[in-house]
């Protein structure tokens, strides 16, 4: 399961309020003094001013939070440890942070430190104020062609590097995907990322969007996420994705028939890429043959896409979200906030699993 959880958007008076220019804002700039905290020693939850859910998910939540020193803004994913090891997710969370901790591209998410408690593991992220794209892709209903194509050359762009240092990511999907103050997609949610050399085992991600070889248990690597490119192309474009059902084996059944029906407004360059990347046998899929990832850049597709333009951020994006502070909130959904819990009398019975935290 991811972090996150599927909700539908709702209607907020916040959205017909006008924003301000993202470029007068001031603090909405990339948070270079975020870098600062990987230097400060004895960072605690005192360290900053608790703020807003951001996001709610299986074993834990995302909230706002103002360094109480420097006055910038934080996103903080506070893990329960009782959760997290009821559900055997220590390995993923290991590797979240090791993994966010040594990589670097401007469209991941940044980590900049981690901390805990008696209760639970904190991780101090960047804030991304424009929200998750799943909200604007609800609000929306589809995105246009041209729209589809930006976000998809970022996340290819992210792909590429990661799979360079041998990670799959594991779990793409609208929900992980945030919006920054540009308009630009920054890939989030690293709890299934796994740095693989060749192939690895273990079941996890969403159901729609599943490779094969997944579902059939063959091992799998770095073709998983090509396939989960294609689905969300597909459901970018259409609004759904490609294979769905009541419940995950219904998907699962249809994910290894795979049989495609577009909608008639689906153009011949999209279903020809979908289908190279939506290619059951792995080592035909797009993206998995000699040229790796060039062939995906060079597919027809992106005829439109400067690559460079798209890897220095030179260009907004197609979607600037309405802001008038760096601590906005108004992209987010409205969760109920919990009493902050953070005291164990009985003391730290996971002291030793997470002593390297």
């Amino acid at each position: 399961m991811s972090f996150f959880k599927k909700k539908e958007k709702k209607k907020d008076k916040k959205e017909e309020e006008e924003g301000g220019n993202v470029d007068e804002i001031e603090g909405l700039g990339d948070n270079l003094s975020g870098l600062k905290l990987k230097e400060e020693k004895d960072l605690d939850l005192n360290s900053f001013e608790r703020s807003v859910t951001l996001g709610t998910g299986t074993f834990g939540r995302v909230f706002l939070a103002k360094h109480k020193t420097t006055n910038d803004y934080y996103a903080i994913k506070q893990l329960k440890k009782v959760e997290v090891v009821r559900l055997k997710q220590i390995e993923h969370i290991k590797n979240e942070k090791s993994i966010l901790l040594n990589i670097n591209h401007p469209n991941i998410v940044n980590m900049f430190s981690t901390f805990k408690d008696t209760k639970n593991l904190y991780m101090v992220m960047e804030y991304v104020i424009g929200g998750e794209v799943f909200s604007h892709l609800r609000k929306m209903g589809r995105f246009p062609v041209d729209t589809t194509r930006f976000y998809i050359a970022q996340i290819v762009l992210a792909f590429e590097y990661l799979h360079k240092q041998n990670i799959i990511y594991r779990d793409l999907k609208p929900e992980n995907l945030l919006i920054d103050h540009h308009g630009h997609i920054k890939v989030t949610d690293f709890g299934f990322a796994k740095i693989v050399e060749d192939r690895t085992w273990t079941l996890c991600g969403t159901p729609e969007y599943l490779a094969p070889e997944i579902i059939q248990s063959k091992g799998h690597g770095k073709a998983v996420d090509w396939w989960a490119v294609g689905i969300l192309i597909f459901e970018m474009l259409a609004g759904y994705p490609p294979f769905f059902d009541d419940n995950p084996f219904g998907i699962y059944e249809k994910i290894l028939a795979c049989k495609l029906q577009f909608p008639s407004h689906f153009d011949g360059s999209s279903k020809d890429l979908i289908k190279k990347l939506l290619q059951p046998d792995r080592t035909k899929r797009l993206g998995c043959l000699k040229a790796g990832p060039e062939d995906i850049k060079k597919h027809k597709w992106f005829k439109t896409i400067n690559w460079e333009t798209i890897s220095l951020k030179k260009k907004k994006g197609p979607i600037v979200p309405k802001v008038t502070h760096p601590g906005d909130t108004r992209n987010f959904e409205q969760y109920a906030e919990e009493p902050i819990d953070n005291s164990s009398p009985g003391g730290d019975p996971f002291k030793n699993i997470f002593k390297d935290w």
